[in-house]
């Protein structure tokens, strides 16, 4: 599979091939304020898994709570999504906005991933479920890149949730990775394919699990898919793929913008609350 180019080589030269590729995809720390300019947030700490603590802000909102669990992109932090944060606090909406872990100020890990990502978003969950006297009237996922595949994810096997929000999201990790591989002009064989191998050993997850082509199969909630007509870092016929096999359970709105800017959020916010209002007010329906 690798060629014997790989295969050939000593235990000493694997050993630094795999701790170069984990070092090359290690994601970078972007520093942030210490709490949001504008929005009347506190400063929250919450366990996640192994052991380790997310950092964010928590936004309460207007009773009765609803509630955004917001999951920024591979090497962003909260703070990168408080174009969209703002917008939903001025409607209403409570917050909860952390850094996962390898980001921003919360606790490093032996490597980030989409499914730890996921674990995160799922410890954010835990904690709005325990927070006393909050008691949310439901709770709905936003996410960017990595961050919207880990909220599929999440969703997937969550079918509480009221609706996800998905910015930019990849259709499969494979084309993504393949894609940065030769941006960086490493040949796909050997050496390519043995990475990719590599990284699926390492966060334990076939690819064709995460992929949110796949995982958005089995999200009951409502799902809004916004994707940059401009967008390079995942070309927008990927929001069509999963819109493909969301099987009519999404939607799909095209911005003018990149992969980082999520387009004119103002221009487009009549539509994201409006999203947001159905999938609360079908909540309700279902309660009555």
């Amino acid at each position: 599979m690798f060629g014997p180019e790989l295969l050939c080589l000593p235990p000493l030269a694997w050993w630094l091939l795999n701790r170069a590729i984990r070092r090359g995809l290690r994601a970078p720390r972007l520093a942030r304020p210490a709490l949001p300019p504008g929005l009347p947030a506190e400063l929250v700490s919450l366990p996640t898994v192994n052991g380790k603590t997310l950092r964010g802000w928590f936004v309460a909102g207007a009773p009765p709570a609803r509630v955004v669990v917001l999951m920024h992109g591979w090497g962003g932090n909260a703070a990168t999504l408080l174009p969209l944060a703002e917008p939903l606090a001025r409607a209403g909406y409570g917050l909860l906005m952390v850094d996962a872990r390898c980001h921003g100020d919360s606790d490093g890990d032996s490597f980030a991933s989409l499914p730890r990502f996921a674990e995160d978003i799922e410890a954010c969950l835990e904690w709005l479920a325990a927070r006393p006297g909050l008691a949310p009237a439901g709770v709905a996922l936003a996410g960017h890149s990595v961050g919207a595949g880990a909220a599929l994810l999440v969703a997937s096997r969550r079918p509480g949730l009221r609706a996800v929000l998905s910015l930019a999201a990849f259709a499969h990790p494979a084309p993504l990775m393949r894609r940065w591989l030769a941006a960086l002009r490493i040949p796909y064989r050997p050496l390519g394919a043995y990475i990719l191998a590599y990284v699926e050993r390492t966060i334990g997850r076939r690819f064709d699990d995460i992929a949110p082509v796949r995982t958005i199969r089995d999200v009951a909630c409502p799902v809004l898919l916004v994707h940059g007509d401009a967008d390079v870092t995942v070309p927008p016929a990927e929001a069509r793929e999963i819109l493909a096999a969301a099987g009519g359970r999404a939607e799909l709105l095209m911005v003018a913008g990149s992969h980082d800017d999520f387009g004119d959020v103002e221009a487009h916010l009549p539509t994201l609350l409006a999203f947001f209002e159905r999938a609360f007010a079908d909540e309700k329906k279902a309660g009555d």
